[in-house]
């Protein structure tokens, strides 16, 4: 199907006999060579008066002799550079590309034209200065791998991970850049199966970070990481990476206290909208509530806390969520500290019981 459907045709090295037909759908480049120059600009011709809706009979074509299987070139579907002197410049990126890699050129922002890539699949542009991601990434409707490990990056934006990542993402690499902290809506990438964030800057991993319950291999070693989210005990891995972290030690008989006595009338009321699963959303509720009602404790009790609890760190020994586990430590430890909450002081009360008699 010609009609309507030619985006454009390049022409520049026709005397050349060299010519490429972008369709719209399937959105391909059709790639025409070795062809003789005349015509070539004859069938050309034809091509538009065909994309303008001229009756096939009075197209200007000749008889046609088909092409040999062995001279028609099969769509491309993977393309690596590994070098800045391999990068095109001057010429686009095939439309049937699945799998891109782009490392070592030295880019300092994803190129635009890699973002027309519908049927990406993998991409790869490790080893660049990449400093931030446009939201464009998420318009990668089958992206299931992307790998930037190497890169300059300082922050993974909320507006990826509310993209259509959240259906396809199953592969990220996000080692080796200078990433503080990550989004609260990074769970909702809730395909993500390997997620390496190794040697950044991370303060602390996400705080829903249990709702990724496809997750089965975590990396972030050598980060800044002072102790585990509570969520992090709902997690089942097969593999697990901490090694090199700063993990404090912890010490429940030294509680940070946020319990505010009479609770605010706020805090009951969000208290409520979790416990008893109150439907809400930004229609019901102004924004920053619905953020803070996302971002609620869980007590060890199983109820909800906003900004009205007691906090501890207990240790965990790391085999409990993972079946391998990278020591911590070169002292051969499998022990991180991770947060509990607790939402009254009878709650904290209990726990404090229970911890003495079992270290008594």
């Amino acid at each position: 199907q010609v009609q309507e459907n030619i985006e454009r045709v390049f022409t520049r090295f026709v005397e050349e006999g060299k010519a490429t037909v972008r369709l719209r759908e399937p959105a391909v480049d059709v790639c025409l060579s070795k062809a003789n120059a005349s015509n070539l600009k004859n069938f050309l011709s034809a091509v538009r008066l065909a994309h303008q809706g001229t009756d096939i009979g009075a197209l200007p074509l000749s008889a046609l002799v088909p092409a040999k299987t062995s001279e028609v070139e099969k769509p491309k579907t993977k393309m690596i550079i590994t070098s800045r002197r391999d990068y095109p410049l001057t010429k686009n990126f095939p439309y049937s590309l699945e799998h891109l890699q782009a490392s070592y050129c030295k880019l300092a922002r994803i190129d635009m034209r890699v973002l027309c890539l519908k049927k990406l699949r993998k991409l790869d542009l490790s080893h660049n200065h990449i400093k931030q991601l446009p939201a464009t990434v998420g318009d990668l409707i089958y992206l299931q791998e992307l790998n930037l490990h190497d890169n300059h990056l300082e922050s993974f934006s909320g507006a990826l991970c509310n993209s259509t990542l959240q259906k396809s993402l199953q592969f990220l690499d996000l080692s080796q850049n200078k990433i503080k902290a990550l989004p609260i809506q990074f769970c909702q990438l809730r395909e993500l199966v390997n997620l390496k964030l190794d040697d950044n800057e991370l303060i602390r991993l996400p705080f829903k970070i249990g709702q990724l319950d496809h997750l089965r291999f975590v990396s972030a070693a050598r980060n800044k990481l002072p102790f585990l989210p509570s969520d992090f005990r709902k997690l089942c891995l097969e593999n697990l990476d901490l090694f090199g972290n700063p993990f404090e030690q912890p010490n429940p008989l030294v509680p940070n206290v946020q319990l505010k006595i009479p609770l605010t009338l706020l805090e009951c009321a969000a208290r409520a909208t979790i416990n008893y699963r109150i439907p809400y959303d930004c229609h019901l509720l102004p924004s920053h509530l619905c953020e803070d009602l996302e971002v609620a404790k869980t007590c060890q009790c199983g109820s909800a806390c906003l900004s009205s609890f007691i906090q501890i760190t207990v240790t965990m020994n790391l085999h409990h969520v993972a079946h391998t586990v990278v020591l911590v430590d070169n002292m051969g430890g499998t022990e991180a500290p991770v947060i509990c909450y607790f939402c009254s002081l009878d709650c904290y009360s209990q726990f404090l019981d229970r911890y003495l008699q079992s270290n008594g």
